[in-house]
């Protein structure tokens, strides 16, 4: 029996656990009931289940002949805190949560490959499935790498994919090197002197320094980035006073900031710092500056690259194969895997129609034609990685 076909006879049993694991979704580190799914599905399938990492994380070993090699596969598992508007059969049952990014998609499709790969048993060597949890908040794939994810699963090399809803259907986009940014975040607080909104020579306005301060920030990408170094400088938010007749004593201001190039990096919280506190210090006021670093940025390695470049091409096609022309900004845990094996990080076009919703849209599904595609990609690299013979 084709893998295709095999996952296909599993195309029910892998939309029942999406849906099901879609009406019950749970945050980063409480990923309690999904955990519980799908170690009760992986143990079915035989294989050797290892819980607790990262505290709902989990791993799936299975061992066939005696080859040497190892390969590890990610999905990550953790929903968004966001309220679902799909109006779906199968919607959340919790208020404010949902799987808005397709991690439901990604766990069902990695569960429907591991049933495949099971009952084939058509490789030589070591398949560790990786479950990860809090991949949108508390950075579960460095908890699990901390608490030595790869020293008790060695993994020669290690892959993960997303879905794409804004990407043709079953297109597979690959880049070698930088896919994804690090992502950081700036908290400036400007301290004034509060007052009547009719007296403002008797105060130190924050408002007024705090405006300044934002359009500084404007100019560190267009005149402190080189061109050619992709950068953004996001001012999230401003907040500051309650009424038109009150100035008030303190203006917050919270910057997301991308980059890839780590000295880039070190250069924006520079450039970032300085501007607060010299801006604030022009206008007789002080700034802080809580300057949080969070995931770092997501590089693919070559060779991982290209392996899974030329298996997409047979798998689907070289019309559904293509090169990104440039990473995406946005930013992916999956980065410090990737910083402890060598390994790659794809995106999967999932493209139902003209309206589908983004990711973290609260009208966002994810497309369930996907499921057996990527679940037979996922067979057909473990039996190409670990070829039996």
């Amino acid at each position: 029996m084709t893998i295709h076909t095999t996952l296909q006879n599993s195309m029910p049993e892998m939309v029942a656990i999406r849906r099901d694991l879609h009406e019950h979704p749970e945050l980063g580190l409480e990923e309690v009931r999904t955990s519980d799914v799908i170690a009760r599905h992986l143990e079915s399938y035989g294989y050797k289940v290892t819980r607790g990492l990262a505290k709902t994380g989990l791993v799936a070993t299975l061992v066939n002949g005696t080859g040497r090699r190892s390969i590890g596969i990610r999905a990550d598992i953790d929903a968004l805190p966001i309220h679902e508007e799909t109006g779906l059969a199968y919607a959340s049952k919790t208020p404010g949560k949902m799987h808005a990014c397709g991690h439901d998609g990604h766990t069902a499709m990695l569960l429907g490959a591991a049933k495949a790969i099971a009952e084939r048993r058509n490789f030589d060597g070591t398949v560790h499935l990786i479950f990860q949890p809090a991949e949108e908040n508390f950075g579960g794939a460095k908890i699990m790498v901390e608490e030595g994810l790869f020293d008790k699963f060695p993994c020669d090399a290690v892959f993960a994919l997303h879905n794409e809803p804004g990407l043709p259907f079953g297109q597979f986009a690959l880049r070698d090197g930088p896919i994804m940014a690090a992502v950081d975040e700036a908290r400036i607080t400007v301290n004034g002197v509060g007052g009547h909104g009719a007296e403002p020579q008797e105060t130190l306005d924050p408002i007024v320094c705090g405006a300044s301060i934002v359009m500084a920030l404007q100019t560190i990408v267009s005149r402190n980035i080189h061109p050619l170094d992709p950068t953004v400088v996001t001012v999230g938010s401003f907040h500051a006073g309650s009424a038109s007749n009150i100035i008030p004593s303190r203006a917050e201001i919270v910057v997301g900031i991308r980059s890839f190039d780590p000295t880039v990096r070190d250069e924006l919280e520079r450039r970032i710092r300085l501007i607060a506190e010299r801006q604030a210090e022009s206008y007789g006021m002080s700034a802080t500056v809580d300057y949080q670093r969070f995931y770092d940025a997501t590089v693919n390695h070559k060779a991982e690259t290209d392996l899974v470049r030329d298996l997409a091409i047979r798998f689907a096609g070289a019309d559904k194969v293509v090169d990104l022309a440039r990473p995406f900004m946005g930013s992916e845990d999956f980065a410090y895997m990737l910083k402890a094996r060598p390994g790659t990080y794809f995106f999967l076009g999932g493209k139902g129609g003209e309206n589908d919703k983004s990711l973290h849209h609260p009208g966002y599904n994810f497309n369930d034609d996907l499921l057996p595609v990527g679940a037979a990609f996922w067979t057909e690299l473990v039996e190409h990685y670990l070829r039996a013979g």
